[in-house]
């Protein structure tokens, strides 16, 4: 409901947030966030701005995650999932190294939007982000984005790099990481960044629309 705020029409009324480990199994759901959990996350100083959004506070273990972000009743809209490290200036048997989306992209305001924060002190860290379509089709998704193009911004909005096949530019430095996108029509950014806030955004080439992965990695 916030995102009404920002001027986003057709935002998800009445989100569902669930978290689930690397076999499928929920560890956690939560409707409204003051449902559960309420002084914990109050603590964090993240708490949602409106009652009827959902939030998670967890210690987690290393290992595979995934949130899934829906509407309540099965209703649909345009809706956030974020992802805050609560202790980063502690010493971690884990660290947050990849971050990844999957949902519909649009057109508009429904493009997808992969918004995270560079911490680190003074220190610049790589990071590839990747926009995949082509390649969900082998995991079963139907309506996959036939052609992503990819987008990283700084929090200025100033462009600091565009790409649409990966292949087009970096793409001995893609191949290097072991990441490189399974399908020549997929996108990837390689970036060194310094601390601050950074924004990919995932749309289909000529306006099209489909299912994309917008992924962030630090290397």
């Amino acid at each position: 409901p916030t995102l009404t705020q920002d001027g986003v029409s057709g935002a998800l009324a009445d989100p569902f947030l669930s978290v689930f480990d690397s076999k499928g199994k929920v560890l956690w759901n939560n409707n409204n966030w003051k449902d559960s959990q309420q002084a914990e996350i109050e603590a964090t100083g993240l708490e949602p701005t409106n009652d009827l959004e959902s939030a998670i506070v967890q210690a987690l273990e290393p290992g595979k995650y995934t949130a899934i972000l829906s509407g309540r009743n099965s209703t649909s809209g345009i809706g956030l999932v974020e992802v805050y490290d609560l202790s980063p200036s502690f010493p971690l048997r884990a660290q947050l190294t990849n971050v990844s989306t999957r949902g519909f992209v649009g057109t508009g305001q429904a493009v997808m939007i992969g918004g995270f924060i560079a911490g680190g002190g003074s220190n610049s860290i790589q990071v590839l982000v990747r926009g995949l379509g082509p390649s969900l089709t082998q995991h079963g998704v139907s309506g996959a984005l036939a052609n992503p193009i990819l987008s990283l911004f700084d929090s200025n909005g100033n462009v600091l790099r565009n790409n649409n096949n990966w292949k087009d530019s970096q793409q001995a430095g893609i191949q290097a990481t072991g990441l490189a996108p399974p399908n020549d029509f997929e996108s990837a950014i390689l970036q060194d960044l310094g601390p601050g806030n950074y924004t990919a955004i995932l749309s289909g080439r000529n306006n099209t629309t489909g299912i994309g992965l917008v992924e962030i990695y630090r290397l």
